[in-house]
């Protein structure tokens, strides 16, 4: 995995400079440590940070086609280049490394603007057309891997971090408060949006080009791919067959994302999707098997009997770290920098530790389960969402009780245990049954309580924002005809998962430490498979991803195949504080002077707030996600905005 950078000049103004390009790729650094790289072509610059991982002696960037016409940075993996070199070949095209990269450099050759939906992987690159004149920057389909970029004084700047588009002086530093309306909404900013004010991010599924001969910045986009479900399944099928087919098409996609010239090792977290990528891993592939995972001193998120298991189960090269509150609370500034987002919750930072760890390890790839409850239906999400309905349909049911009563076995504090709330809960939205976001009402409803916490003069100003209005702009218009579940699917892909689960506590905390994941579960024919399956097999009553537990039934103890999902999380509010005594950065930031400067938040709030973590009284998911909600967001401000002088902590 690699980071890039690039910047395109237009009319008269200025051209890019060498010194320019070393400043935005030396504040990616940590994405690619084994070296920095810069071409300038007139009015185009491109820069590269590479992590060597295929053709570690051959595959420095820019790399470029045979005329050196085509020039690319790369950030990321193609998974099925070895089968694409072939095919190009037999073309007729000659290749002088032996990496992925310049499998893409031929492919746009043979297929223009097409090339992209050949690539099986997860990318993101700028290639630079010197002949059509023109830069063309592609981002994967499901946004693994991120791409920002900003117009300012006739030049737009592209990079693989937003930090690095900071480097430029002339790039305005300013959090977005609109942004903040949709990250204390939805957990994050809707593409093109990000949290920083002019800055925007390239969705996933989507391509920008440039015409280098206009007078000004004018890029275009448009979408080469997007998860797509029916109005109607087939149900003529067997579960059996189901079965048979993911079986093997998983198997497959395993063997593509084992492709390295480094060792690969994997996450093990004790729940399904993990141990069924580590299964297949043992049992159908060559490759040597170490496994890595996160355990807590708090029983409530540890899972360290069921990593343990399978490790046992399959005699696997096994090591873990612990994470402690203390450790999570000293890790989150730093998760925050890289991150380049508020986020509600601090479940990416024990992600960050045990990259480092993997990373001391000797590893600079891990494949993990991440993508299956999206693309399978794992999350209580769609459970709620299936007991909802039945509420809307049967609101006199006798069996709602015990219905609800189901959920959530893995929580302390669960919302079921009160009748009051349980009742007021799930009933929200019951009149938007048929609406895409009504799997989703509950959480948009828990998460904007933050607003409160706004100063009044922010409030007002999104007073007139709607959150319907913001997700119906960035769906598709035929999304109402689809199946229910797929509507619930396609809305948790497109926000949760791109926005938050793949940049935060994927791509973010793990390349903080120079490691690339690889996520199987997301490998596009994998979902194109799963969005045709019937709901039924994904969910078998309250049974989630009922289809993959049959496919791998085999495979996997009854303990592992059999248990109930248990969402990944990590302590909140309680990690910073030690019996009452706040961690000093959090005094500081949090203080009233502090909160006052940085102009987002009420200060006599958030003193309601920091009053009430302190004295362990946020135990609900509402004060949690809002504690840290504010808490990052003044991390940002502090590290990104404060400063008279951008640079790296």
């Amino acid at each position: 995995m690699c980071g890039f950078a690039s910047l395109v000049a237009f009319g008269p103004a200025v051209p890019p400079g060498e010194q320019e390009l070393q400043a935005m790729i030396r504040a990616l650094e940590h994405r690619g440590p084994d070296g920095l790289s810069v071409r300038v072509d007139g009015r185009v610059g491109l820069a590269h940070a590479r992590l060597s991982i295929i053709d570690l002696e051959g595959g420095w960037q820019p790399i470029h086609n045979e005329d050196q016409t085509v020039w690319i940075v790369f950030n990321g993996e193609i998974f099925n280049y070895v089968e694409l070199r072939r095919d190009l070949e037999r073309q007729g095209h000659r290749f002088y490394t032996q990496s992925d990269t310049e499998v893409i450099v031929h492919l746009y050759e043979e297929h223009g603007d097409d090339f992209v939906r050949h690539l099986n992987g997860q990318f993101a690159f700028a290639l630079h057309d010197t002949r059509r004149r023109r830069l063309v920057v592609a981002r994967d389909r499901v946004g693994i891997r991120p791409v920002f970029y900003t117009t300012v004084n006739g030049r737009i700047a592209i990079a693989s971090e937003v930090k690095a588009l900071f480097t430029l002086p002339e790039v305005p530093r300013a959090i977005d408060p609109g942004a903040l309306g949709e990250i204390f909404t939805f957990w994050s900013a809707l593409p093109p949006r990000t949290a920083f004010a002019g800055v925007r991010q390239l969705p996933p599924g989507h391509l920008l080009t440039l015409d280098l001969d206009a007078a000004a910045p004018g890029p275009q986009v448009t979408p080469y791919w997007d998860w797509q479900f029916p109005e109607e399944v087939d149900v003529g099928r067997s579960e059996a067959s189901y079965a048979e087919e993911l079986h093997a098409l998983l198997i497959d996609a395993v063997r593509l994302q084992l492709r390295a010239d480094v060792p690969v090792g994997a996450y093990l977290s004790g729940g399904l999707d993990s141990s069924i990528i580590t299964a297949i891993i043992k049992r159908y592939t060559e490759t040597p098997l170490r496994t890595f995972s996160l355990t807590f001193e708090d029983a409530e998120f540890d899972e360290s009997e069921h990593q343990q298991a399978m490790v046992d189960h399959l005699g696997t090269q096994h090591t873990s770290i612990r994470a402690r509150r203390a450790d999570i609370a000293a890790a989150f500034p730093r998760t925050i920098w890289h991150a380049e987002t508020p986020i509600v919750r601090t479940a990416p930072t024990p992600l960050m530790l045990l990259s480092g760890h993997v990373r001391a390890s000797g590893y600079t790839v891990v494949l993990t389960g991440e993508g299956a409850d999206e693309v399978f239906g794992g999350y209580d999400l769609f459970k709620e969402a299936k007991i909802r309905r039945f509420m809307a349909r049967v609101p006199d049911s006798k069996f709602r009780a015990d219905i609800l009563g189901r959920l959530y076995p893995y929580l302390r504090n669960s919302p079921t245990s009160g009748r009051a709330f349980t009742q007021a809960f799930f009933s929200q939205g019951l009149d938007e049954v048929d609406a895409p976001w009504f799997a989703h009402l509950p959480r948009m409803t828990t998460t904007s309580r933050i607003w409160q916490f706004f100063r009044p003069e922010i409030r007002e100003g999104l007073s007139a924002w709607n959150s319907r209005d913001a997700l119906r702009a960035v769906l598709p218009p035929d999304i109402d005809r689809w199946i229910p579940m797929g509507r619930d699917q396609y809305v948790e892909a497109h926000t949760l998962m791109s926005g938050y689960l793949l940049s935060s506590q994927g791509d973010r905390v793990a390349m903080a430490n120079s490691i690339e994941g690889r996520f199987p579960f997301l490998d596009h024919r994998v979902i194109e498979f799963a969005n045709r399956l019937p709901p039924t097999v994904k969910m078998k009553g309250l049974t989630e991803k009922y289809i993959l537990k049959r496919a791998f039934a085999d495979e996997l103890p009854p303990s592992i195949r059999t248990r109930t999902k248990q969402p990944y999380r990590a302590p909140d509010s309680a990690s910073f504080f030690d019996q009452g005594t706040p961690v000093d950065f959090v005094e500081e930031l949090l203080s009233p002077a502090r909160v006052e400067a940085a102009g987002l938040f009420d200060a006599a709030a958030v003193g309601k707030l920091f009053a009430k973590s302190r004295a362990g009284r946020t135990i609900g998911f509402g004060d949690n996600m809002a504690f840290v909600g504010i808490l990052s967001t003044m991390l940002l401000h502090d590290r990104f905005v404060r400063p008279a002088t951008f640079s790296a902590p």
